[in-house]
């Protein structure tokens, strides 16, 4: 079975096309139309394109906002907004006259880890994408738990002190943000976090701040939904000193629950660039089989 894949980007659109053997190949990105029309057009002339090379049975995209996979609309907002709020899939499916599947990115990457990426061994996962704000994914079972209003993994929403978000103190974009209005600067996250590992007394507090936030988040995300394990995504999570910091700010909150009997398992996401891809088709693959 060979799938044409596909993931809708603010500002890219990524193209493959994937077989068991060797996975995904015939890579290409184009740079994100700006109207429904020419986003057709490109889509469709991708995809032809791969027909040449492969036998194509079906086309599995990965796509910013809330799907309704049921309905076959992508609810929510993004930067594609022509994408959203009609039955896309429907429309997709006539075009291509192949069965077209949708999914969310965050549940799309976190579909990867559990099918071949950091979460091969557990069940119950929690994904965080830490990128400009936090977002992720809830996987129960093996499989995406969206919730009643397609809220499951809208982590950054979450409330944390009197008055802010998680989205906003739990991420190292945010952090460097804070840090350079309040010292003049222009440092961009990965720099902030190598200033902040020099010593430099500020930087370590912002890091430290930021820290603290997705260690409170993901402790009490262990004890409401108890998941086997975290798995963090998105630009940080290449930082190589973040697993190590990540769980010292865990210590901090485990030494203020004293009667908190499990500690969580975090994890580092396998894959990158090419997550969304895979969790595509692994959402491909499990709405064929529940048909």
């Amino acid at each position: 079975m060979s799938l044409a894949v596909i993931d809708i980007g603010g500002t890219t659109l990524k193209f493959g096309c994937y077989d068991e053997v060797p996975g995904i190949s015939h890579q290409t990105s184009v740079k994100t139309p700006q109207t429904l029309g020419l986003f057709y057009q490109t889509l469709q002339t991708q995809v032809r394109e791969l027909q040449r090379k492969a036998t194509i049975t079906g086309v599995a995209i990965s796509s910013p906002g809330s799907v309704d996979q049921t309905a076959g609309i992508i609810h929510g907002a993004s930067a594609v907004p022509y994408i959203h709020h009609f039955p896309i899939v429907a429309e997709l499916t006539k075009r291509f006259q192949l069965p077209v599947t949708i999914e969310n990115d965050a549940n799309c990457a976190a579909l990867a880890e559990v099918q071949a990426g950091s979460a091969t061994d557990v069940r119950d996962v929690i994904f965080l994408v830490l990128g400009t704000g936090v977002g992720g994914a809830v996987v129960l079972d093996g499989r995406i738990h969206r919730g009643r209003h397609l809220l499951g993994g809208e982590f950054g929403y979450m409330l944390y002190g009197n008055d802010d978000t998680v989205s906003h103190l739990g991420t190292i974009v945010n952090a460097a943000d804070r840090y350079n209005r309040a010292n003049g600067t222009d440092l961009d996250g990965k720099a902030l976090y190598e200033l902040a590992k020099t010593g430099q007394p500020l930087a370590q507090k912002a890091v430290r701040d930021m820290l603290q936030v997705l260690a409170t988040t993901i402790f009490n995300l262990q004890y409401s939904l108890d998941p086997d394990c975290f798995v963090i995504g998105g630009g940080i999570s290449q930082n190589s000193d973040l697993l190590a910091d990540l769980n010292q700010a865990l210590d901090v909150v485990m030494a203020k629950v004293e009667i908190a009997p499990i500690r969580p398992i975090v994890r580092i996401a396998k894959f990158q660039a090419e997550a969304n891809l895979y969790g595509a088709v692994v959402n491909f693959q499990q709405r064929q089989r529940s048909r």
